[in-house]
């Protein structure tokens, strides 16, 4: 429907249901969090998140050169093609979502969900998002995940605005060095889900945490480096940065993902809407509370690197009987348990979400 646009009402109305697909993430981590088991579950989170972040780009590349530049060098009108073009995805996007309806399986032993996969006896209710939200470590993760991809989303918005104005550079340059930004999703996310279950099958549960405090901390000091480097200094300075600032965002995005699966397996699917929203509330404080209010061009980031921080800070608030905490390991009474779940197992009984022995 987006190339029947006519006037700014269904332009606007339009932009809100495709902006209701973003809500695909939210189920894919759910997805990706019943189809896992535990020692691999951060890398699958990870890696299927950071790739449809990247798609993102990639699909505005592919959009201007594939479908929309050669529609118009070959005569046809601007109006036309951009039109034209916006069916392509559209269609992609229909047929992907039959091909997973009829070929997907909803956990890796049921083509379709139940709910008492997640050993959760009631039905869902939006009183479960009260109920999750009572849980001061939800609270945590949401504002952490606000701190890494609500950060991404911000310098979505100002980076290419920030290499153009505040380092006069024409506009196909800084779009190209603020799109470096993004281009690491390729990898970066992956990376903090692979460390998350590198330093889980090393150390424990507490290994997660320290993946999530060291990605968060470090992408905090490369944030406020950032903002240290004036327009003296060559750009080249702050594109070197800039590529390691997003290497931490990205990776603590991943080491996120890693921890959500086991802080309320019953209210999975809960837990991981809200911290997913805590990205984009990010962006919307970031957005408010830093960039537009001030006007200096540096300081805003420095602010911004003291939130990341703040939150990085509050890691030793994770802790879990079962599981442990930051500096401590899981009580006596869970200790064998969780040693076991260290190590892959054959499949022998209904998946847990996030929480079985078995293998994909």
């Amino acid at each position: 429907l987006a190339g029947a646009i006519t006037a700014p009402w269904n332009y606007t109305l339009i932009r809100f249901f495709i902006g209701c697909a973003g809500a695909t993430f939210v189920t894919n981590q759910f997805w990706c969090s019943l189809m896992f088991a535990p020692n691999i579950v951060g890398t699958a989170n990870a890696t299927a998140a950071g790739w449809g972040n990247l798609g993102g780009g990639v699909t505005q590349i592919f959009m201007m050169t594939v479908l929309f530049l050669p529609m118009k060098n070959s005569g046809i009108a601007a109006d036309t093609a951009w039109r034209v073009s916006m069916q392509v995805p559209a269609a992609l996007f229909i047929l992907t979502g039959i091909c997973m309806k009829l070929l997907c399986w909803d956990t890796p032993k049921a083509k379709r969900f139940d709910v008492l996969v997640t050993g959760k006896t009631q039905k869902p209710s939006l009183f479960d998002y009260v109920e999750v939200l009572k849980d001061p470590r939800v609270v945590v993760m949401i504002f952490q995940y606000s701190a890494c991809f609500g950060t991404e989303l911000a310098m979505n918005n100002q980076l290419a605005t920030h290499f153009r104005v505040y380092f006069q550079m024409d506009a196909a340059s800084a779009s190209t060095l603020a799109g470096c930004f993004g281009l690491m999703n390729l990898f970066a996310r992956s990376l903090g889900g692979i460390t998350s279950d590198v330093l889980f099958k090393k150390f424990g549960f507490r290994g997660r945490i320290w993946a999530q405090f060291l990605a968060l901390f470090f992408e905090a000091i490369m944030l406020f480096v950032f903002g240290c480097i004036d327009n003296t200094q060559p750009w080249y300075v702050a594109l070197s940065v800039l590529i390691f600032f997003s290497l931490f965002v990205q990776m603590a995005e991943g080491t996120s993902y890693g921890i959500v699966p086991f802080m309320n397996k019953r209210q999975l699917a809960v837990v991981s809407a809200l911290v997913g929203a805590g990205g984009n509330l990010g962006a919307v404080i970031a957005g408010f509370c830093f960039y537009k209010p001030i006007s200096d061009a540096l300081l805003p980031f420095k602010i911004h690197a003291g939130y990341v921080m703040f939150w990085a800070l509050l890691s030793p608030c994770f802790y879990w009987p079962e599981y442990g905490g930051m500096f401590s390991g899981p009580a006596a009474d869970y200790a064998e348990e969780v040693e076991s779940s260290k190590e892959p197992k054959a499949v022998e009984a209904e998946p847990a979400a996030a929480g079985g022995d078995q293998v994909i």
